[in-house]
Parts: C-alpha cells; structure tokens; sequence
C-alpha cells in the first residue's frame, strides 16, 4: 500500500517511518501514514511563525475566497468524503454523510462572518475632559494555532480549527487522531489548491508525546484542543500566557417533563444517545423523566433503541457502528455489569459483540454509579425519574461535567428556567444535548471545556481586539 503523505510548508513528505490507520469494523487496513521526523517538526513551527508575518496582512477577499472553495470542493466530494469518514472511524454511513455536509457549511459559514466585518466605532467624546475623540476597533490575530482533534469526528471537527484560523489570518498546524488522520489529510489537499500561503495549513500526524513538545513552543500562541477532560486541562496548565480553548467531554443530561411530546422525544434521545455509538462528548447519557409519564416513556424508548440497526458502517441502514477499539468495548462492558451489581436494571441491550457494544438502556441507577458519575463513551443511556422540574435541573447539575443539556417540555417559563439554571454550555429545549449547528457558539462549563467554537466565536479566541483612538477630530 502506498504510504499517504502529510504537509509540511508546503510539501508532501513521507518521513521516515508510517502506520496504519484500521478500520474499526473490521480491521482491514485502511491507509498508511507517512510518519513526521523530527526535523519536519521543528519546520512546520518555523514555517508556521514566518507565515504569520504574511498571513496577518492578508485582505478580506483573498481569505474568503480560499473558504468559499475549500467549501465548495467539499461539497462537491460529500460521498466520498462520507466513505473516508465511515472507513477511517467506523461512522455509519448516514452519520458521516452529515458529517461531511456539515463541513461544507463549517468553511461556508467563515467566509460569511469574515465578509460581514466586525469592526467597531467607538464615540469617546462622552465626557468634556475626553476631547473629541473617536475610537476604532479591529480586531487582530494573535499568532500561529496548533489544533489537536480527536477520532470522533475526523473531517468537521479539524474544519472547525482550521475554517477559523484561516479566517483570521492565522496559519494552524493540525495534529489529528492518530485513529483518523485522513480527514485532516483531506484537508489539506483542499488548502493545497488555493491561493493562500501554503505555510498557513500544515497537517502533523505525530504522537501524544511529540505533541506535547509542539504545545510548548512559544512559536505557537494558540492552542485549540478537542478531547479528554485529562489531557485538556493538562495542556492548559503548561503555559499560563498561551489562549487556550478546550472542548472536552460530558455526561449530558436529558430532561423529559410530563407536558413533553413523549414520542418525539422517545425517538430523539434513540438518535442523540447512540448515533455515534455514544463516542461523542454530547451524546446523550442521563434521562431524567418526570414521575407521571416514566412508564409511559421508558416503553416508547425502549421500542426506539431496539429498532436500530447495529453492523457494517458502510451500510447505508446502519444506525449504530463499531466502537473504535476493541478494548473499549470491554471498557463499557465493565461499566454496565458494575451497575447492575450495584442495583441497576438492563431494560435492553447490556451485551458487548467486539467491535460492537449492543445500544443500552439502563433503569434503576443512583448518582453515585459510574455509570451517572462519569463519561460512558458508548451506546450506553442511563435513565430515572423525578417529581419536580427543579429536582430534574439539580440532577443534570449534579456533574463535573458542563456542555450541553437537552429539555422537552412544552411550558415556556420551564425552558427559560432551564436556560437560566443549568450549568451547561448550552440547553437544548425539545431536542437533545446532541445537537449542534455549526454557526452556534459551543463549549462548556466546569470540568467540560474552556473557550468557545463555532466559527465567529472561535475566530475571536485566536483573535484580539485592538483600540485606535483618533484625537481632535470634529464630531
């Protein structure tokens, strides 16, 4: 198999090594990757912090025009984007066709807010002893980004650090999953075929631990990491004058009142708790079910979860794929008989097939249970009942964790109450804490993350506003 390269200022290289990346499902081998020296590292920060020096000028249109075809080549490739998507990380195929789309909007959705402009006049001149003055607001970038995405979601997510960065002027070396670097890789190809400096993108499939050396370097004044809440947290405490922004996970709550549409919401927490065979930081963990309709509900979702399709990822009527290694299945395994030893009850699923874990529901579970306490990062839905809407909201509320919440109930002050009560990111009122769209601000609170994506919003961590005054003028 022929080794795929990676990009270093400019270049396609092969290094001096390669590994595979395995498909999930079946562990046929998928790609082999070009593994990065050392001296390509030390290059691409070079590359990186001489590039800034260009980018940093670079005018409106010659940004947005690269977004506007970096977005239109994705469309116009969505399938097999989709299939690198479903091989790569064991997606099914539907879920990765969204994906794909998604990043279609992801790069569409830059352009549009860096054509809008930003800028601000500000009128100083509101006090007698300021003179007449006016002040101008622009914002700047602050330096090269290093970008670390995760294998969950191997195309959109790296959209999601470079779309910005490019925005801005900022040039961003990726280092992607080592599971799925592919997306990353496709990406790049893209930004190849654009008129911006070529130092602007640069793609590293490295380590953990050459990784850890490149968030180090100075050179790098940004860091934007997708991940474990350890390693997130870890990265920033290494350097307190570095901006950081950490997406990291969750054990999202999921409230369903009794004035709620219980077969819509029945069928949504189906679709958020197990799409990406819960690998996702959003995905739906804990239920939480107003007493009066629990029975009633729980036989509406039990129907749902045992109504999808578990198998091949490229199939386009598989709902719910492989989990990415095969230790994790027994992983999650471990964590649902502990459960049930612990009083839990199964109400379907509880059995792991390698590399498949069969979707679960679990009733009966206590805050205290693994299972509550932490981030499944699987097909496993913990669900339990409550008397009041406030008991619901301290529930979601007892975590570490802080990202995004889900709230069906048809009452307005109870959705306005949830807005204002839960500790999350964001609240997602008759839907799930699954979604997402991305033009919205996104990230966490707590344990769960650090800064915000979603692409104005993350343009304005890796940017600063500057002031300039202009004295004695006549206004």
């Amino acid at each position: 198999m022929t080794v795929r390269p990676y990009l270093v200022n400019g270049e396609w290289r092969t290094g001096d090594g390669s590994f595979e990346v395995r498909s999930p499902y079946d562990d046929s081998v998928v790609a082999e990757i070009g593994t990065p020296t050392g001296a390509d590292v030390e290059e691409a920060a070079a590359t990186a912090a001489s590039t800034f020096r260009e980018s940093r000028r670079l005018p409106v249109h010659a940004r947005s025009e690269a977004l506007d075809h970096i977005s239109a080549r994705l469309k116009e490739s969505v399938n097999e984007n989709a299939e690198l998507i479903a091989r790569e990380g064991g997606k099914p195929l539907k879920w990765a066709t969204v994906e794909a789309n998604r990043a279609v909007s992801t790069f569409r959705w830059a352009s549009e807010v860096i054509r809008h402009g930003d800028d601000e006049l500000m009128r100083l001149d509101t006090e007698a002893s300021l003179g007449s003055r006016i002040g101008l607001l622009r914002r700047f970038t602050i330096g090269p980004v290093l970008g670390i995405t995760p294998f969950n979601f191997p195309l959109n997510l790296v959209a999601h650090k470079v779309a910005p960065a490019l925005a801005v002027g900022a040039p961003i070396v990726i280092k992607p999953a080592s599971a799925t670097p592919i997306g990353a890789l496709r990406l790049a190809e893209l930004f190849m075929e654009t008129d911006l400096p070529k130092g602007m993108l640069q793609v590293l499939p490295v380590s953990s631990s050459v990784a850890d050396t490149m968030a180090r370097d100075d050179r790098f004044r940004k860091i934007s990491f997708t991940g474990s809440s350890e390693i997130g947290w870890y990265l920033k405490g290494l350097d307190p004058k570095k901006r950081v922004t950490l997406e990291l996970g969750g054990n999202a709550g999921v409230i369903v009142h009794s004035d709620a549409d219980l077969d819509l919401a029945a069928q949504r927490v189906a679709f958020g708790g197990y799409y990406q065979a819960g690998q996702s930081c959003i995905s739906v963990q804990r239920v939480l079910v107003q007493s009066e309709v629990y029975e009633a509900f729980a036989s509406r979702l039990v129907k749902q979860v045992e109504s999808l399709k578990v198998g091949d990822p490229m199939d386009p009527m598989v709902d719910v794929g492989p989990v990415i290694q095969r230790k994790e299945v027994d992983r999650i395994d471990e964590w649902v008989k502990e459960a049930v030893s612990e009083g839990a009850t199964v109400l379907t699923g509880g059995e792991g097939d390698p590399p498949f874990y069969h979707p679960t529901l679990i009733a009966d579970v206590r805050s205290e249970m693994k299972v509550c306490r932490e981030e499944i990062f699987g097909p496993v839905v913990t669900i339990s009942r409550y008397q009041t809407f406030d008991e619901a909201i301290a529930a979601v509320n007892d975590s570490r964790f802080g990202l995004q919440a889900g709230v069906f109930t048809n009452d307005i002050n109870r959705a306005f109450e949830a807005h204002r009560s839960i500790e999350v990111g964001g609240v997602i009122v008759n839907d799930v804490s699954a979604f997402r769209a991305d033009q919205m601000p996104y990230g966490g609170s707590k344990e769960s993350g650090f800064g915000r994506e979603g692409l104005r919003f993350a343009m304005e961590e890796m940017s600063e506003v500057r002031i300039m005054v202009l004295s004695h003028v006549p206004l």
